[in-house]
């Protein structure tokens, strides 16, 4: 068995001159300021626009759906609603329940996520999931990120100037109908962007952060989370090139078969 390219799958276009509905969604939450400036950049490109969000911060949820517990839509106008669950719930219920079966958006975008979406973040984030879900539902999807943790310092405009154009060509060009693509800017002002550079997914140096705390009844709890390393295990990836003032756009398969372990593992079975 030899590994799949990634021609393999249909390659979906969405040319300029079709119309374009917009479905949107993120894990920072309805309010978030990164869906606003997302509503910004979709309306530079359609006006025919669906917004589905959770109704609080779902950082970290990763592909999760909420099956224990039951999901509230609360509907805020005619095509914008905030959904008590995480990402994916909000894109299943947006194309599955919300929107009618007619009015079918024809592009996803999830963000613009207040933190990059690199390298292992991929596997955690909610900005992805979002994206995750509307291609497993058979929406062109696309995640979109800008590298800040502070919102007080966010490079909003960065995003704001550079993402229409790029999800416009993207949109003509097509991507495998398997595939999402994680779209992340640089927190620096539009001028100091170097360029835009598709790239592969890298990995971070291992840098785990807990602290370990205790409650009012000395019982331990910890805390996940901190500053996160952002030195890649190798150069020209999405976390380099993002590091250093590139826009960087990376397809991710859906697919997360290991073809070389299969074809090896195969011919002992």
């Amino acid at each position: 068995m030899t590994r799949k390219p990634l021609t393999s799958s249909v390659i979906r276009h969405t040319s300029s001159a079709d119309k374009v509905r917009i479905l949107l969604s993120n894990d920072d939450g309805i309010n978030a300021d990164g869906l606003q400036v997302l509503e910004r950049i979709a309306r530079a490109i359609s006006d025919d626009i669906w917004v589905v969000a959770p109704e609080t911060e779902q950082s970290g949820a990763g592909h999760s759906l909420t099956l224990h517990l039951p999901v509230r839509v609360r509907k805020i106008d005619a095509r914008r609603f905030a959904v008590s669950g995480t990402p994916t719930d909000c894109v299943l219920l947006a194309l599955k329940q919300i929107i009618p079966a007619k009015q079918k958006p024809n592009l996803l975008l999830s963000g613009v996520n207040r933190g990059s979406n690199v390298g292992d973040d991929v596997t955690y984030s909610g900005t992805i999931a979002a994206a995750m879900e509307g291609t497993i539902l058979n929406i062109p999807s696309i995640a979109i990120s800008l590298m800040t943790d502070a919102p007080e310092k966010a490079h909003w405009e960065t995003a704001e100037k550079f993402a229409p154009e790029i999800i416009k060509k993207l949109m003509g060009l097509g991507w495998a109908s398997n595939s999402l693509i994680n779209l992340n800017f640089p927190n620096c002002p539009p001028a100091k962007v170097k360029g835009i550079k598709p790239c592969a997914q890298g990995k971070r140096l291992v840098n785990v952060q807990l602290s370990e705390r205790a409650d009012p009844k000395g019982r331990p709890y910890f805390w996940l989370g901190g500053d996160r390393d952002n030195t890649p295990e190798k150069t020209d990836v999405d976390i380099d090139y993002l590091e250093n003032n590139y826009i960087t756009i990376t397809p991710i398969s859906m697919d997360l078969t290991n073809y070389d372990d299969l074809k090896r593992i195969n011919a002992e079975f």
